[in-house]
């Protein structure tokens, strides 16, 4: 599925969408962007049967040594089961700060930057399947990774996780939905 435009209105179709692909392939994980927990709050809904691990933003990544996802909401989150995951961006980290400062042309940001040729949400769904796998949340069977493109979700694709340490064995396996224009 295409959508005409990238965002958040996109949001719901993109969950249903994933839903049903996943349920179709006997997956059990999904992985989804939720900087502040309402991408997470409507996969709830939808996601019935899977387990859903939301990856936010780090510690700071807004302001210095502030969450962006409030801690209740963390908790409430947990509470109905979902996996809560903030972790430093394998696709720009501290890479992005070198360059920065720097100038110059590094790895990981190359990476992104051809994952985004497919729109943001791509790249964002790359990104979180390795901070999920890295912080333990996936059993390394194939999952639903859902991004989007500033906020909501407007990207699905069915991955074979990997961490950073292995970013290579990564496998996009299936495009379920994304935008055409972005």
């Amino acid at each position: 599925m295409y959508y005409d435009t990238a965002g958040e209105k996109n949001t719901i179709e993109t969950l249903k969408l994933a839903y049903e692909r996943g349920k179709s392939l006997g997956l059990e994980e999904v992985v989804l962007a939720s900087t502040k927990g309402d991408t997470a709050y409507k996969a709830l809904e939808i996601f019935k049967g899977f387990q859903i691990t939301a990856a936010t933003l780090h510690c700071g990544a807004k302001k210095p040594f502030n969450n962006v996802m409030k801690a209740s909401t963390k908790k409430d989150l947990e509470d109905k089961g979902v996996r809560v995951v903030s972790a430093t961006h394998p696709l720009s980290g501290i890479e992005r700060s070198v360059a920065e400062k720097y100038s110059g042309a590094y790895p990981a940001l190359l990476i992104a930057d051809t994952l985004r040729l497919f729109g943001q949400g791509t790249k964002v769904a790359v990104e979180i399947a390795i901070m999920a796998a890295d912080s333990g949340a996936l059993t390394g069977k194939d999952i639903i990774s859902i991004g989007g493109t500033a906020q909501g979700a407007d990207t699905a694709l069915i991955i074979k996780p990997a961490h950073q340490s292995t970013f290579f064995n990564i496998r996009i396996r299936e495009i379920i939905c994304k935008p055409r224009n972005f």
